[in-house]
């Protein structure tokens, strides 16, 4: 620290990383807890709010009081203490251990201020920093005889697996089944995968695809929504989808061969990819495929994998639904080495048409194909 760097600070103000405090108080705590929820941040002790001066007087009891905030913290947060020119600043970094709390409850820092969080909050937040994933969650209503044996059946062959150990022990290695103590039940995976209805159990789960006239969303001409298992609505979208779009012809050594104007495999792999890694916790949204005349838009809720940069989108593999991607690869739906994003772009470039465009917000993600 400078005193440069100081007046720069002081200069632009509080800020989504940076606090001012008069004095060390209880709601010191409050702030760290807030940037360990948060991006990080520095706590600078001895400046008003509004950006005057006081400086403190730092003393090693001054010191000692504020390491004991931070580890009376759950968890505890390590932080990092300087002192500039009678001025203390708290380095907090962002915290590997999310959610952070205090006495006071669980907070994160909201522009240049800390919110403290309401119950669904912390609920929300828990579950976008992957603590908890729906996936893994059991589904009480999927008991064990509400299995569907066709599509287990149909996974086992797809996967060959033997079965010759019995269906429950099959399902348990898979990591889709277990006993809660009443019985034998799905948790919400296996539920996507060999509930005999799973859009009765998880309504929010389906595949709807929509034809449209023109380019715009106006005039619909056909739809479907598919509400069967996990890879009977990934096959059954790939159809709807290859059915309204134009073939082509070659004739090669006496031979005719259909060529669709999309490749099959890059309509497919984005298909998988919509269903393998949605938010299956948004339960307002659904994936759906738009045709329009000039191409094929994919969308699913969720937007981008905590811990991937759009910029290292399709150069590193992160599962939002690590059981579901392992599942699909298993029955060679997938393969598991991060390769699908490019061979879409390789694919389209190779049939002569434009790389597919991705788009991330924070609650979708689209993947548009050109026709």
């Amino acid at each position: 620290m400078t005193q440069h760097d100081l007046d720069a600070i002081i200069q632009s103000g509080e800020s989504y990383t940076i606090e001012f405090k008069r004095n060390v108080n209880s709601d010191i705590s409050k702030e760290l807890v807030a940037f360990a929820n948060s991006s990080g941040g520095r706590v600078f002790i001895g400046i008003e709010d509004d950006g005057i001066v006081h400086g403190v007087h730092v003393t090693n009891e001054l010191k000692a009081r504020i390491q004991s905030m931070a580890r009376d913290c759950d968890p505890a947060i390590v932080v990092e203490l300087e002192v500039f020119n009678n001025i203390m600043i708290i380095q907090v970094p962002e915290g590997k251990n999310k959610p952070y709390r205090c006495t006071n409850g669980f907070y994160i820092r909201s522009g240049a201020s800390c919110s403290k969080l309401s119950t669904q909050e912390i609920v929300e937040f828990i579950q976008s920093e992957g603590k908890v994933r729906f996936e893994d969650l059991q589904s009480p209503s999927a008991r064990y005889p509400a299995i569907n044996e066709a599509a287990i059946n149909r996974y086992l062959r797809l996967a060959g697996i033997s079965g010759v150990i019995g269906m429950d022990e099959i399902l348990t290695n898979l990591g889709v089944l277990r006993d809660d103590g009443s019985g034998p039940v799905l948790n919400n995976a296996g539920v996507l995968f060999f509930a005999q209805q799973p859009a009765n159990i998880l309504p929010h789960c389906v595949v709807t695809c929509l034809l449209f006239k023109g380019n715009t969303k106006v005039h619909i001409l056909d739809r479907k929504s598919f509400e069967f298992d996990l890879l009977t609505n990934i096959d059954e979208a790939l159809i709807f989808v290859e059915r309204h779009l134009n073939l082509a012809y070659e004739i090669k050594e006496l031979r005719r061969r259909e060529i669709l104007e999309i490749p099959e495999f890059v309509l497919r792999e984005a298909i998988i990819n919509a269903v393998a890694h949605r938010d299956y916790f948004e339960r307002g949204a659904n994936v759906q495929i738009d045709i329009f005349d000039n191409r094929v838009e994919i969308s699913n809720p969720g937007g981008l994998p905590k811990g991937l940069k759009p910029e290292n989108f399709g150069k590193h593999s992160v599962a939002r639904n690590s059981l579901i991607a392992v599942l699909l690869h298993r029955c060679n739906y997938v393969e598991r080495a991060g390769t699908g994003i490019q061979r879409m772009r390789e694919g389209m470039k190779e049939a002569s048409l434009l790389e597919p465009t991705f788009e991330f917000s924070g609650f979708f993600y689209d993947n548009t194909s050109e026709r």
